[in-house]
């Protein structure tokens, strides 16, 4: 059966710097504090000063610096940096910890012990720079909600996603994929991301316009490199950046599904994606000065992050392992 230890207080240490000079025993000062007499021999023991005898004050002090609970990460300075790094590399608290627990075999700290520190160092320092570390840069823990929708248009030859087969909810199977746009302050800018359920990895293309049938065109750029069985299906919002999406019929064979209206988080794999993206280019970005390797490079950032849902591997390390398997069950095509 456990024990409720509890500290003393400091009216409690007044009353033993009081019996103790009065010439009490260490028995009979417990006996008047209710407490066991070796609790009062150890604080005797542990607070006293080793040129005055137990004072009430210097006691109390003593104690409180003893059970100093600074952050992990103030004490450690090269658990510190290897965070402050991590973060810096665009990486979220949850990734940080997930990935050094994967590295080292053990916890070595929680996120919430990252986001305790980044937020412990703005309220002290009065330092707003502190929460670009975070994800999402906010200064204050919650959620902010947004308003706003979008409309659903009509497409040609539109296949909803109820129609989409069950295989492709579970993430076990790969080859299916989600595409969207990223859209920028200034107009005209568009950027182009694809999206992999399985294994997470993203690709982003810079595109002149929403125009649908270039965009059709890029995607098919994009897809025809791969195994047909890394290109069954793909799913989209209703926006008519997508409508010639029957083009991918032809050249691929792959399936086209859309969202139902005002649900785009349907496709939740490449909405994420491109939230985590928009940390290296928020909408105010003007493209122009994005040069087409910055934009490789920021792909190759997200995809060598480690993901919890992926038991904090890298996206890349998956869909390698997954497109090795697939080629490899793959079997060539007859030479007659």
């Amino acid at each position: 059966m456990g024990r409720d230890y509890q500290h003393f207080s400091l009216e409690e240490r007044c009353t033993i710097a009081q019996l103790r000079a009065a010439g009490q025993s260490i028995r009979e000062i417990a006996a008047a504090l209710d407490r066991s007499p070796s609790s009062v021999s150890r604080e005797l023991k542990r607070n006293s000063g080793s040129t005055v005898d137990y004072k009430p004050s210097y006691a109390n002090d003593q104690a409180k610096a003893r059970r100093w609970c600074g952050s992990r990460l103030l004490r450690d300075v090269e658990l510190q940096e290897t965070v402050l790094s991590r973060l810096a590399a665009g990486w979220s608290p949850e990734q940080v910890s997930g990935r050094l627990a994967r590295e080292r075999g053990q916890q070595v700290i929680s996120y919430e012990s990252i986001y305790r520190f980044i937020f412990a160092q703005i309220a002290r320092t009065k330092d707003y720079r502190w929460r670009l570390y975070l994800p999402r840069a906010k200064s204050k823990r919650g959620w902010r909600g947004r308003k706003g929708g979008s409309s659903a248009l009509h497409i040609k030859n539109r296949c909803p996603i109820t129609a989409r087969p069950p295989v492709v909810c579970d993430r076990a199977q790969p080859g299916h994929w989600e595409a969207d746009l990223m859209l920028f302050a200034k107009y005209g800018q568009v950027v182009l991301a694809l999206h992999e359920r399985t294994s997470r990895v993203v690709a982003v293309v810079h595109q002149p316009s929403k125009a649908a049938e270039p965009i059709a065109r890029t995607l098919d750029a994009m897809l025809a490199p791969l195994p047909s069985n890394m290109r069954r299906t793909i799913t989209f919002d209703n926006g008519s950046e997508f409508a010639y999406h029957f083009l991918l019929h032809e050249a691929l064979g792959m399936h086209t599904f859309f969202c139902d209206p005002h649900a785009p988080w349907q496709k939740g794999g490449i909405e994420n994606a491109i939230g985590r993206i928009r940390r290296s280019l928020p909408r105010k970005t003007d493209l122009t000065t994005i040069t087409p390797a910055e934009l490789v490079k920021i792909a190759q950032r997200y995809n060598h992050t480690p993901r919890r849902c992926l038991d904090f591997l890298t996206p890349a390390e998956v869909f390698s392992r997954v497109l090795h398997f697939e080629c490899e069950t793959t079997f060539p095509p007859s030479r007659e």
